[in-house]
């Protein structure tokens, strides 16, 4: 493995073990508070009861999860900026700005511009706990970016620009500038099945279905807690 593989490694490693730390409610909070967040109406989740049927976590898992998010987030919702601040932490040889935005996308299930505990939580359990399948949906509305139900050469060439911008110079040698593009190519050559210009959420299933890479991948946070 190159030196350059083995530092995005580490960086996205660094990256789980801070959400691990969030979840567990172990990370510092020994950060500067930001007035006007200290001075928003907090927010006050959903009865745990609710949110356990909704998930799979457990009820004690739950109050371990927003205590954590808690710490890190007194107002009870994170906005975008922070989110990308947040992110951008772990990845600061290159701009990681427009892939967390599309990360914040997909937390923000109801594109209200800010993630709840719930969207938190909700998420988190389809990540950590779902099936293969709901996982792999969770991964293709992170492409479809517009949810109109497709992925777009368009679409998913903004997301592997975002990645190829996000890993900045620890790629080596330097990419070229149409690498993006020759991924969405490849991408598509093995998804998109009947050749239409767009992949439709069978075609993704069915594809990384049968990819024991992707298969993996899916298994990567499964009972971190």
């Amino acid at each position: 493995m190159s030196s350059c593989r083995r530092r995005g490694k580490r960086q996205i490693l660094k990256f789980a073990q801070y959400v691990f730390r969030i979840i567990t409610g172990t990370l510092s909070t020994d950060s500067i508070d930001d007035e006007q967040e200290q001075s928003m109406v907090r927010h006050r989740p959903e009865a745990l009861e609710k949110l356990e049927a909704q998930t799979r976590f457990s009820k004690k898992e739950l109050q371990i999860l927003y205590r954590g998010f808690k710490n890190e987030c007194p107002s009870g919702v994170v906005n975008e900026e922070t989110f990308k601040s947040i992110y951008s932490q772990f990845f600061p040889q290159g701009d990681a700005s427009r892939y967390a935005h599309f990360l914040f996308n997909a937390f923000d299930t109801d594109h209200n511009g800010s993630v709840s505990f719930e969207d938190f939580v909700l998420g988190l359990s389809t990540l950590l706990r779902g099936s293969v399948q709901e996982k792999l949906n969770w991964a293709f509305n992170l492409y479809d970016i517009n949810k109109d139900g497709y992925i777009t050469k368009d679409e998913m060439l903004d997301i592997m620009r975002a990645i190829y911008s996000m890993m900045g110079r620890c790629t080596y040698p330097v990419l070229k500038d149409d690498a993006p593009r020759q991924h969405v190519e490849m991408f598509f050559q093995k998804m998109d099945k009947n050749k239409d210009g767009v992949v439709t959420i069978e075609e993704f299933l069915d594809c990384c279905q049968k990819d024991e890479n992707i298969m993996r991948s899916m298994q990567l946070f499964e009972n971190v807690i």
